[in-house]
């Protein structure tokens, strides 16, 4: 018997908590709509994937007459790629600010499909700057396209989209926001910012399951990419068309429960007071986390002005933290969290979003608490 477990007796939750950036802990009523089987030709089926479509450019504050909301199969990763994919054309140039992983795989996807692109790039602690992104543009008028990562999830750190596409989108450059982990957790005005293409996935802030990938986009920009897509499933002008003359019906084989649990957490975020309501909570876990962890000798990767309510990155303790033995001591009593990403600091990441409250962050600081009590106290490895 291990000294923890001498020291605190415990009781492993059977349905362990995803502290995770997606997928993460859905609701009991999410999990139920599951189970019922559907066909991908039923008109109640079509219909509903209409509704869904809706419902989104209303979450994405996006005027119908302006935006159509456009479903993917896939991860999140797939959506991004049919963006970038079908928005820019052959001749087009891509200005891609970056400041982590998700940034950089937009890069490597413009490298597969033999797109320009212009890289500016940050240290992965620090957010994008309009100074620097308008910078570039005036040392490269070639540029067509931006696109950028809002919450990246890489460190959690939230990047000022809204300081920075309004002043883009005014030099007629088409603007494309990766809005994967902040979507439905963070507000984000799509009209007003002028953004072209919002792109985000079910397993998100929206609180549904892994399955498909969606993109905002501006029915203006979206019509001038016809014959742009350098794929066939992942043509986002082609899957758009579908959608609009058939009446929600998808090109392909699509994920019906999915879906299905994707609308009944639609109507949960509209329940819970919606997209404000939501940050809010997160905010307050995200906060609750952030200064229980300091507390407990947990540094935070990002400074504070610039963290995110969806995830976040903290410092190892110490040479010595042993991260496996820390996870799995956490994942026996009941919460799951991440491994970090950020390539020059050792460090781990905790989730804030999902069906979470301060309640579980509580309990999970309590653990963190007696984990690190007894670490130091004993001098080794705990199991």
């Amino acid at each position: 018997m291990t000294a923890l477990n001498t020291l605190v007796p415990y009781q492993a939750q059977p349905v362990p908590l995803l502290l995770t950036p997606g997928p993460l802990t859905t609701s009991p009523a999410v999990k139920r709509t599951m189970l019922i089987d559907h066909g991908t030709w039923d008109d109640e089926y079509k219909a509903l994937t209409e509704t869904v479509r809706q419902e989104l450019l209303s979450v994405a504050q996006a005027p119908a007459a302006d935006y159509t909301t456009i479903l993917m199969q896939g991860s999140g990763t797939f959506a991004v790629e049919a963006a970038l994919g079908t928005a820019v054309p052959q001749d087009g140039v891509l200005l891609i600010a970056m400041n982590g992983a998700y940034g950089r795989r937009m890069g490597q996807i413009a490298d597969y499909y033999n797109i320009v692109h212009v890289d500016l790039e940050f240290a992965e602690d620090e957010p994008v700057t309009r100074e620097k992104v308008l910078t570039v543009l005036d040392d490269h008028p070639e540029v067509t396209h931006f696109a950028t990562v809002h919450c990246e999830t890489t460190t959690g750190i939230l990047n000022p989209i809204d300081a920075i596409i309004p002043a883009v989108h005014a030099r007629g450059v088409v603007t494309i926001v990766d809005a994967m982990s902040s979507f439905g957790g963070v507000p984000i005005d799509t009209a007003a910012l002028g953004l072209d293409y919002l792109i985000s996935s079910s397993n998100k802030c929206i609180q549904g399951v892994p399955g498909f990938g969606f993109i905002i986009a501006n029915r203006t920009a979206l019509a001038r990419t016809e014959g742009n897509a350098r794929s066939l499933s992942l043509d986002l002008y082609d899957q758009n068309q579908s959608f609009d003359q058939q009446h929600g019906k998808w090109r392909f084989t699509s994920p019906t429960h999915v879906l299905y649990a994707f609308h009944q957490a639609l109507q949960e975020l509209a329940a819970e007071g919606g997209v404000p309501a939501r940050f809010a909570r997160y905010t307050r876990s995200e906060q609750q986390l952030r200064q229980g962890m300091l507390a407990l000798g947990y540094a935070p990767v990002i400074a504070e002005a610039d963290q995110s309510p969806i995830i976040t990155s903290f410092k190892y303790p110490s040479a010595a933290f042993d991260f496996h033995a820390f996870y799995a001591y956490l994942k026996d009593r009941g919460f799951i969290i991440y491994p970090g990403k950020v390539s020059t600091i050792d460090s781990f990441r905790i989730g804030n979003i999902g069906e979470v409250y301060t309640g579980d962050i509580q309990q999970l600081l309590r653990w963190i608490k007696t984990y690190s009590t007894v670490r130091v106290q004993s001098g080794r490895k705990i199991d």
